[in-house]
């Protein structure tokens, strides 16, 4: 079993307890075929960079969960389908939290420093 890691961007007209069905349905799937779901962040309404569908904002969800391969392409599947998913992307989890940073409270990195001097 391997980790990922899946972003969703729901349309923001869907109400968060509509993310909620949907969200159990997706991972319902998942643990079905024995993966299991470690972390889900909730991140909000947030502004889009650019319009998707017309839409200027969406509702942003952040899932990592432990599974085979085997379920993927149906989990995908089922995501390509549902119309009310703006965008979603599932990669591999490399260790990095869930919660979104600024860049202001990040901290610096070593080559930061080599600039200054």
């Amino acid at each position: 079993m391997r980790e990922y890691e899946t972003v969703y961007i729901f349309d923001t007209q869907i109400p968060e307890e509509g993310v909620n069905e949907k969200l159990d349905r997706y991972h319902g799937l998942l643990t079905g075929a024995g993966a299991e779901i470690t972390a889900v962040d909730h991140w909000g309404r947030r502004q889009l960079t650019y319009p998707i569908r017309k839409q200027a904002a969406g509702y942003y969800v952040v899932a990592q969960f432990k599974s085979g391969a085997d379920p993927l392409p149906e989990y995908e599947r089922l995501m390509k389908l549902d119309e009310e998913l703006l965008r979603y992307l599932v990669v591999l989890h490399e260790g990095e939290p869930t919660a979104p940073m600024s860049i202001a409270t990040r901290e610096p990195r070593d080559d930061d420093d080599d600039e200054e001097e």
